[in-house]
C-alpha cells in the first residue's frame, strides 16, 4: 500500500527540507517502508547524503499541495527528532524517524529502504473527507505538469474542484485556488515558449 505522507530531511548545510513522499508500506507494524523519490530530487539528495528523516501521517491537505510545488513559506513549525538529526512537524498526527539502509539505483526512481528507529503521535487524525483527498490528487497531478498535457491536468482539476467545493471546508477551497493559479502559470510559461 502507498501512504501518502510528508518527508523531512536535512540539508548538507543542515536545513530542513519538506517534500510530500508516497512511501510503500507494508504490515500493521509500520517497523520498514520503502520510498521512491527521482534521483534528481533534493529528498533523494538529502537522504544519499545523510541518511536519515522523518515521514509524517498528516491530515493537512494544503501543506501536503504546497510542499508538492515547492512553495511552504513560512516553514511549519518543527520540533526535534530524537533517534535522527533532524524534525518533526509539530502540527502532523504521527512521525516515524527513519535510517535509510539500503539504496537501489537501477531503476528510473530510486528505491530507499528505511527502517523506524522512533515513532510517535502528536494529535488524532482529522478524519477522511472527500475535500482533502481531492486536493492531494490535485498536488500530485501539479507535480506532473512537465509530464501530462495541461488541458487533461485541467479537466482533472475541474472535478476535483467540484469535490472540494461540496465537501470542503477553507483551508481545502484555497488549497484548491493555489494548485489552480499554478496551473495557470504553467499555461502561461508555455504559452509564451
Amino acid at each position: 500500500m502507498i501512504l501518502e505522507g510528508l518527508v523531512t530531511t536535512r540539508s548538507t548545510q543542515g536545513t530542513p527540507h519538506l517534500a510530500p513522499m508516497g512511501p510503500r508500506v507494508e504490515g500493521a507494524d509500520f517497523a520498514r517502508f520503502t520510498l521512491r523519490p527521482f534521483p534528481t530530487s533534493t529528498t533523494f539528495q538529502n537522504l544519499r547524503a545523510h541518511g536519515q528523516g522523518v515521514l509524517h501521517v498528516t491530515d493537512d491537505a494544503a501543506l501536503i499541495a504546497r510542499a508538492a510545488l515547492g512553495a511552504v513559506d513560512p516553514f511549519p513549525a518543527l520540533l526535534p527528532a530524537e533517534a535522527v538529526e533532524g524534525w518533526i512537524l509539530a502540527e502532523s498526527c504521527r512521525f516515524y524517524e527513519f535510517e535509510v539502509r539500503d539504496i537501489d539505483t537501477r531503476s528510473e526512481r530510486v528505491s530507499l529502504t528505511a527502517e523506524v528507529l522512533r515513532s510517535g503521535w502528536l494529535r488524532d487524525f482529522w478524519g477522511f473527507n472527500r475535500a482533502k483527498h481531492a486536493v492531494v490528487e490535485a498536488a500530485i497531478l501539479a507535480t506532473r505538469f512537465h509530464l501530462l498535457a495541461l488541458d487533461e491536468i485541467s479537466a482533472e482539476f475541474q472535478k476535483l474542484r467540484v469535490i472540494v467545493t461540496k465537501t470542503g471546508g477553507e483551508a481545502e477551497a484555497s488549497a484548491m485556488d493555489f494548485l489552480e493559479s499554478r496551473l495557470a502559470q504553467e499555461r502561461a510559461r508555455k504559452g509564451a515558449s
